[in-house]
């Protein structure tokens, strides 16, 4: 069980959404979350899994680490260097981490503040870590009965709206805070004239 949903992991990494990221001169968000997409559609073949460590419990392996034998290979896509996506599966759970792209300082601050505002309210996104991985903007949890109960391509679909809509809202609050102060720079100006 847990070497096929490995095989498929690996094959949806070096398969035609790998092809797409690894174009020279791909910089475009497309085939970056086309490359998401099929790899995160191949690590949700999760199975409800028993704990190892204390009897009926169920935890989410990803989290829990006891037990080396049931976590998958980790699975980076990068559309460039600031912005990428971890791709953790174990045998019951994935972790999806997401880093979103700062270009400047003002994107930064964007980015920390829009994903502070998001993971406080955790409760209200099923999947959603209150705490993301270190070295990323934020993370999502999917455990098996998450995908027991909600439709897999459905969750697969949420991410990647939820990253083409963080990378179309930063762009727009850069744009109009920009806007802003080029108004505002304008108008404290004036009366030098």
């Amino acid at each position: 069980m847990v070497a096929g949903v490995q095989r498929a992991v690996n094959k949806a990494a070096t398969g035609a959404g790998r092809k797409a990221c690894d174009e020279p001169g791909s910089q475009s968000l497309r085939p970056y979350l086309q490359c998401v997409r099929s790899s995160l559609t191949a690590a949700l073949a999760l199975s409800n899994f028993a704990s190892q460590a204390s009897e009926r419990h169920n935890v989410p392996e990803i989290e829990a680490a006891s037990s080396p034998e049931v976590l998958l290979n980790p699975l980076t896509v990068a559309r460039n260097e600031n912005e990428k996506v971890l791709i953790e599966p174990s045998v019951n759970s994935v972790r999806v981490s997401i880093r979103i792209k700062q270009a400047d300082e003002i994107e930064n601050i964007l980015v920390h503040k829009f994903t502070r505002f998001l993971t406080q309210r955790a409760e209200s996104f099923f999947i959603l870590r209150r705490k993301p991985v270190k070295g990323y903007d934020i993370s999502f949890l999917i455990t098996n009965t998450h995908t027991e109960e909600m439709l897999k391509h459905k969750l697969v679909d949420f991410i990647i709206q939820f990253m083409e809509e963080v990378d179309k809202e930063i762009s727009e609050m850069k744009l109009f805070l920009n806007a802003r102060a080029r108004f505002v720079a304008e108008s404290f100006l004036t009366p030098f004239d």
